[in-house]
């Protein structure tokens, strides 16, 4: 081959490389894991929109926010309302243009910039074969014997952890002091994050771990085991909706903007149950895998506003840390 000839054909290939058009997706460790969501999410989307889907893996919010307007990201994906105020102010994020007045949420959704596309409410869960008789509310959780072992996370560095910050907040309110007084002599553990937490729950090492109400799902329909147990609470339960967000900075609006349809369709719904194991934000119950239409569900949802979170969150952590200081 002459030399001309040579380099046109190098010069060329990062250029066929790149035809089809890149959406970066900011997102958890938990949505981008081969167990997690993000595969399916990825190969449906990239099915119909003749693009290259490319989830990056971390701390989402945190990620964005140090990076401003620069952000690579197209799009969040992940948030939950304990945090969306925090976002906002940021005055990054466009609106996502979807009509919200028929989700399948037990809260109503005004939100015009931050789009939940499942939710759960928190819940500990227990191993019947080895808790034959696990509390019955929360005033039984926090009066049981402390040799009773449960394991959560820590609100600081854990989504489910902050839920459970703001749960026993929305359950005791000014009492939540001595709430946590009474549950911290019977935390095995603290830890950063849910997988650990569920890891040692699972290998036995813990009576109870802080999860959520559909958790037991996976073990029914993956594992054929029907012994994990959310334990429901007459107090009630914390709400939580996963939320996405489109970037205002993005250089791919069009193909962000066709993400944030897509998710509300009965395509990407219905990925949701199976793969995310919680409950899809726009699907009629009738319609869920029947795996989640026969787990029970609090008769009571719990739910703090972004600017009700925000507000308690300062003090709710500082009782938190006193009660675990030691």
């Amino acid at each position: 081959m002459k030399l001309p000839l040579l380099l046109a054909a190098l010069a060329a290939t990062p250029a066929m490389a790149q035809d089809k058009p890149v959406l970066t997706v900011y997102a958890g460790e938990s949505i981008t894991s081969e167990w997690g969501p993000g595969p399916k999410i990825e190969e449906g989307f990239e099915a119909f929109c003749d693009c290259d889907l490319r989830f990056v893996t971390g701390d989402e919010l945190s990620r964005v926010l140090m990076e401003g307007e620069r952000t690579e990201a197209d799009i969040l994906f992940g948030l939950n309302t304990d945090v969306t105020a925090r976002a906002r102010a940021s005055g990054l994020f466009a609106p996502h243009g979807q009509d919200t007045s028929d989700l399948s949420l037990p809260v109503a959704w005004t939100d015009p910039i931050f789009l939940p596309y499942n939710w759960g409410e928190t819940a500990f869960i227990y191993d019947e074969t080895r808790l034959e008789n696990p509390p019955a509310s929360f005033a039984d959780l926090l009066d049981a014997p402390d040799d009773l072992k449960i394991v959560i996370q820590d609100p600081r560095s854990s989504v489910s952890g902050l839920a459970l910050l703001l749960w026993v907040k929305a359950v005791y309110g000014d009492d939540a002091p001595e709430a946590w007084a009474k549950l911290a002599p019977k935390a095995l553990t603290v830890t950063k994050g849910w997988s650990e937490s569920y890891g040692m729950f699972t290998e036995g090492e813990a009576d109870m771990v802080l999860s959520y109400t559909t958790s037991p799902a996976y073990h029914i329909a993956s594992e054929n085991d029907t012994t994990k147990k959310a334990a429901i609470f007459p107090e009630g339960h914390y709400f939580m909706a996963e939320l996405a967000a489109q970037i205002r900075t993005t250089d791919q609006p069009e193909l962000a903007q066709r993400f944030m349809d897509w998710i509300l369709t009965p395509e990407f719904q219905a990925m949701i149950p199976l793969a995310n194991w919680s409950l899809p934000a726009k699907l009629p119950q009738d319609q869920w895998p029947q795996v989640m239409r026969d787990l029970p569900r609090p008769d009571k949802t719990l739910f703090y506003t972004e600017d009700e979170a925000e507000a308690a969150r300062g003090p709710a952590l500082d009782e938190w840390l006193r009660a675990f200081a030691g």
